[in-house]
C-alpha cells in the first residue's frame, strides 16, 4: 500500500485521518495474467491502482479487438466513463501480467469524498490528470505521425515493447502491426 500513497502524494497531500480512512477501503487483489477486471458492456464499479503488473483497456469494433489504453505499475486503471457516469461502457480491462492491485469501490470513494475534503481533492486531480492524458492521446492519434507516436511510447514507456504483444502496441498506437514492424526495423 506504500506505493499507492506515494503515488497519490504526487497529486495532493492527505491527512493522517484521510489516509487511514482510505486504506480501510482499499482491497488488495492478487490476480493472474488474462484476468478480466471489467467486462465490456458492463458498469465499472471499481478504480484499480496497479502496485505491480500491467493492464490494457480494450473494446471490440467490427469484430476486431482494439487496445485503447495500457496502464503499468503505480498508475490507475478504470473505465473512467463508466466509473463516473455509473453506466455500462463498451470498454473492458484485462490483466496482461500477473498483477497486484488495490481496488476501491465507487460507493466507498463517493462516501470518502463527502467526508474528507482532501480525498475529494485527490479524486478531482486524478480525474483531471486522466482527462489530460486522454486528450493528449487523442491529439497524438490525430496530429502525430506513426513514427512520432512510437517515439513517444519509447520515451515514456520503453518497457512496453518487452511486456505487451506487438499487435496490442500497434493497436494502442493506432497503426497496423506491419507499420509497427517497419518503424521498428528503421530505428
Amino acid at each position: 500500500m506504500d506505493n499507492f500513497f506515494s503515488t497519490v502524494s504526487q497529486y495532493t497531500l492527505l491527512s493522517a485521518q484521510s489516509r487511514q480512512a482510505l486504506a480501510a477501503h482499499l482491497k488488495k487483489l492478487v490476480l493472474p495474467k488474462g484476468h478480466i477486471l471489467v467486462k465490456p458492456d458492463t458498469t465499472c464499479n471499481f478504480t484499480y491502482f496497479i502496485d505491480s503488473g500491467l493492464t490494457r483497456t480494450y473494446y471490440l469494433k467490427d469484430g476486431k479487438d482494439v487496445t485503447d489504453w495500457i496502464s503499468d505499475e503505480h498508475s490507475f486503471a478504470s473505465s473512467i466513463i463508466s466509473f463516473i457516469t455509473r453506466t455500462p461502457d463498451r470498454r473492458g480491462i484485462e490483466l496482461l501480467e500477473d498483477s497486484v492491485l488495490y481496488s476501491l469501490h465507487y460507493n466507498d470513494l463517493d462516501n470518502l469524498c463527502s467526508k474528507y475534503h482532501d480525498i475529494e481533492n485527490l479524486y478531482r486531480k486524478l480525474v483531471s490528470f486522466g482527462l489530460v492524458q486522454l486528450q493528449q492521446k487523442f491529439d497524438d492519434l490525430h496530429f502525430a505521425t506513426a513514427l512520432e507516436r512510437y517515439q513517444v511510447l519509447m520515451k515514456t514507456n520503453p518497457s512496453f515493447i518487452q511486456r505487451v504483444p506487438l499487435g496490442m502496441i500497434a493497436s494502442y498506437l493506432g497503426i497496423t502491426q506491419e507499420t509497427l514492424s517497419r518503424i521498428r526495423s528503421q530505428i
